[in-house]
């Protein structure tokens, strides 16, 4: 088996996978103080347990992260829980899509793990729409060029940053209301940030097809990608386990 892992800045999410296919996936808070290794070694043993999967049977660790301090620490369990070197994604795993971006180095691991995925899954001009902490836009063309990123805050950002920095306003569920139009501080706050983000999202795909054809499909993957329903049907396709598939995907290259 193959575990993948997707260290964001608000989860972390697993997948374990066998013969190409996902069995098990879960998602836990990211944490990066003096109790991490513990908590996450805990927490994992304990899935595997519940779901009577033997530490054994998983053969390669493939890690993303976007978290510099967790990086050490999920090597480290990797070996200890799975006695693995796991394949850690970075600049020097790149190759496999030709970038076009000035700096590499500074390109998330997961926006190059959903753009394999996307280039390995359509093999066409592609958008892909990432509803995460940050809402980004990463394009690929169909000849495997990874053309640049777009990135904005996410949903859970804006509404916690509106939050944090204004004394009187509360925080708000991520749900989308059924008007424009707020009749109550949470009412105004979901209809400022969720439709405005409709707004904002057609706009991104408009621009980026203006300037780089309009054959550009659009996908959306994240943990908050289902929550904006108006923006459904401006998608080809939406794939919840995307990071994931191209972190299996670069972990059955490199073997």
């Amino acid at each position: 088996m193959l575990l993948a892992i997707d260290i964001g800045n608000s989860n972390v999410t697993f997948g374990l996978a066998r013969g190409g296919r996902w069995e098990h996936t879960w998602r836990l808070p990211t944490m990066a103080d003096g109790e991490a290794l513990l908590y996450y070694e805990v927490q994992i043993t304990n899935f595997l347990l519940e779901n009577d999967v033997s530490a054994g049977a998983i053969r390669q660790t493939v890690i993303s992260t976007v978290v510099p301090a967790l990086r050490a620490i999920f090597e480290e369990l990797a070996f200890h829980l799975f006695r693995t070197r796991p394949v850690v994604v970075g600049p020097d795993l790149y190759p496999r899509l030709r970038l076009k971006v000035t700096r590499p180095d500074e390109l998330g691991t997961d926006l190059y793990a959903n753009a394999v995925a996307a280039h390995y899954l359509f093999r066409q001009d592609c958008i892909i729409t990432d509803f995460g902490t940050a809402l980004t836009f990463t394009t690929v063309n169909a000849e495997g060029e990874l053309l640049g990123v777009s990135i904005a805050p996410g949903l859970k950002t804006a509404i916690s940053s509106l939050f944090q920095k204004t004394a009187q306003l509360p925080e708000v569920p991520l749900e989308l209301p059924a008007s424009a139009v707020g009749k109550n501080t949470v009412h105004a706050i979901q209809s400022g940030i969720l439709i405005g983000y409709v707004g904002l999202v057609r706009h991104m795909l408009q621009a980026i097809r203006s300037e780089l054809g309009q054959q550009y499909i659009a996908v959306a993957t994240g943990g908050l990608s289902s929550i904006l329903h108006p923006l459904k049907g401006e998608f080809y396709a939406i794939e919840p386990n995307l990071t994931l598939d191209g972190l299996r995907l670069i972990g059955e290259e490199v073997g």
